[in-house]
């Protein structure tokens, strides 16, 4: 029995002193907090006022849970999200209730509504420097019964421009339908307001609009509207550096994302021009595709101009500016960092135009699909996180979005709750209402993150080479179009 017993603690002692396996940690950079809960709609965008007055969309033309029809009214495009939790249609229940909805059944075949005076279907929004937001509506919305993307009519397309001091429409910039196309997917914008700018006339007093067109069915490219005049046009169709790569395959918490057309076979999402954030002097503009890891960056100028060899000028002057992981959305601060969702890595990046590096700005096992980035004026960067890849678009073509703390099952689409956390330099707690009382951030799986900064960037940025003095500017002070 002795030599039992010291075979025994023999094999403990060997146990306990096994040497460690090196493990992913998971998580890097500033802890994540909680800006607000969706409970129903699912969000794309986040835009940040001034004053840290928060907006959302909620595209139609992503989404048919979000199509406003005689059957599921009270369906809204963009909301103010409300201290309290709460989401209030923006910037009126009326503007995003058409009459009859969002779908225009009585065409053969059906198409999406053309309203220019009722949102059909918002994919993104933006706060422009003069604290003036900006909706950018694609005029389409998925039929909810057939699942099929319903094409665009004149007037419903176009950017409604709503003056944030008395929440009064201000203007409506409709798109002639040789500038944007029947399948044409309007997916980001970003605004510059600098006065004098070439290109535009009028000496550009209002100044300008980057738009994508992310379409799957048509051309991908850029829409620029002259601010101004209205006027607006087309930049590099279906160029290879705005179109989907070719057999990209995204991989998202280690499973692959294969695209799951209606009664087609599975196959390969090839998505298009998506993302875009204006460089901090204007000069540039920062894009990416989703089907790809690389980024781009364009001559404002020339996408500005117009003229006879404006088209070939601009395409000679793209710049491809590296890998930097597949992303949705693309923000920029006013130091020229530019950030990009990560969805493979679980991640938002850093990348630094000065020396042209990547750097990891936050990591987190929760974030999954981080789709629209915003820098505000507070000092935080938001973005949204609404588990893209696990709608029925996406293998094996199921219903798979969760809500925080259940089970999927005990849940339909409806009522799924989408929950905003944000990051701060140092791991707080917050207290969060819920249906069952108060839970801590450690409970939240998903939602909108806002993630802090200065330490994190002191570290980034000495690494990147970036000097000191930068850090000592008014951080995220919002510069021309962001």
């Amino acid at each position: 029995m002795p030599s039992l017993i010291a075979s025994i603690l023999l094999v403990a002692s060997v146990a306990a002193v096994e040497p460690q396996v090196l493990t992913d940690p998971g998580t890097f950079g500033p802890a994540l907090q909680i800006a607000h809960y969706y409970y129903g709609q699912m969000p794309t965008g986040i835009a940040v006022s001034r004053e840290s007055r928060l907006f959302s969309t909620y595209p139609a033309c992503l989404d048919g849970n979000n199509t406003n029809t005689p059957q599921t009214p009270n369906k809204y495009q963009v909301a103010e999200l409300m201290p309290d939790g709460s989401e209030v249609p923006y910037p009126s229940v009326e503007m995003n209730s058409p009459p009859g909805g969002a779908l225009n059944m009585s065409t053969n075949p059906p198409t999406s509504a053309n309203y220019d005076n009722y949102l059909i279907g918002c994919q993104s929004a933006i706060v422009d420097s003069q604290n003036v937001l900006y909706i950018l509506d694609s005029g389409r919305a998925v039929n909810p019964d057939s699942g099929a993307l319903l094409s665009a009519v004149y007037g419903g397309p176009k950017v409604i421009t709503v003056d944030l001091s008395t929440n009064k429409v201000i203007r409506t910039y409709r798109f002639p339908q040789t500038v944007v196309y029947s399948d044409s997917f309007l997916n980001d914008i970003r605004v510059d307001r600098t006065p004098g700018l070439s290109g535009l006339t009028s000496n550009g007093s209002e100044g300008v609009a980057y738009i994508t067109d992310s379409s799957l069915e048509g051309r991908n490219g850029f829409v620029i509207l002259d601010l101004t005049s209205g006027e607006s046009w087309r930049h590099l169709d279906n160029d290879p550096r705005v179109h989907a790569k070719q057999q990209v395959l995204p991989w998202v918490n280690g499973n692959p994302v294969l695209f799951a057309p209606q009664g087609q076979p599975y196959s390969r999402a090839a998505i298009g021009s998506d993302g875009i954030a204006l460089g901090a002097d204007g000069k540039d503009l920062y894009f990416s595709v989703i089907s790809g890891r690389e980024l781009f960056s364009a001559p404002t100028a020339a996408l500005r101009a117009h003229d006879a060899s404006s088209e070939l000028v601009l395409a000679a002057s793209i710049t491809n500016k590296g890998e930097k992981g597949i992303s949705d959305g693309l923000e920029t601060d006013s130091n020229g960092v530019i950030y990009a969702g990560n969805v493979e890595q679980e991640a938002v990046v850093s990348y630094f135009p000065s020396n042209s590096s990547v750097q990891t700005f936050v990591r987190d096992p929760r974030i999954n699909w981080a789709d629209t980035l915003s820098v505000g004026w507070d000092g935080f960067l938001y973005f949204t996180v609404n588990q893209v890849h696990l709608m029925p678009n996406f293998y094996p073509g199921t219903e798979r979005r969760q809500h925080p703390g259940e089970p999927w099952e005990k849940q339909s689409i409806n009522q799924t709750r989408y929950e905003p956390l944000r990051a701060q330099p140092a791991p707080i707690f917050i207290e969060t209402k819920t249906t069952s009382g108060t839970q801590d951030s450690a409970n939240v799986q998903l939602g909108i993150w806002v993630a802090a900064w200065y330490e994190r960037m002191r570290t980034v940025a000495a690494q990147a080479g970036i000097e000191e003095r930068l850090l000592t500017l008014p951080v995220i002070q919002v510069v021309g179009g962001v």
